[in-house]
């Protein structure tokens, strides 16, 4: 099963040498990311991709595991949607 890191390495890379699926990304991240990764994304989950720019920087704010149950928690106590990950 890949992880939520090799997963958003191998997008990036993609969207690195493929102009189109760049700007696909960006505009539709789940469709994107479904057809590339060959996978079925659950209509529960809420996908987003940004771009950083010299002027604009990023950050992600994950969940508070607190706040999740442990059957959503991965081997490491990290929330994983796995239902996305082949």
């Amino acid at each position: 099963m890949a992880n939520r890191n090799d997963i958003q390495e191998k997008l990036i890379k993609r969207a690195w040498e493929d102009a189109e699926f760049k700007k696909e990304l960006l505009a539709n991240p789940k469709a994107a990311i479904e057809k590339v990764l060959q996978i079925q994304i659950p209509d529960s989950i809420e996908v987003q991709f940004f771009e950083e720019t010299p002027d604009k920087m990023c950050f992600v704010l994950p969940v508070d595991p607190a706040s999740v149950t442990s059957e959503k928690l991965d081997s490491n106590g990290d929330f994983e949607p796995q239902s996305m990950y082949p």
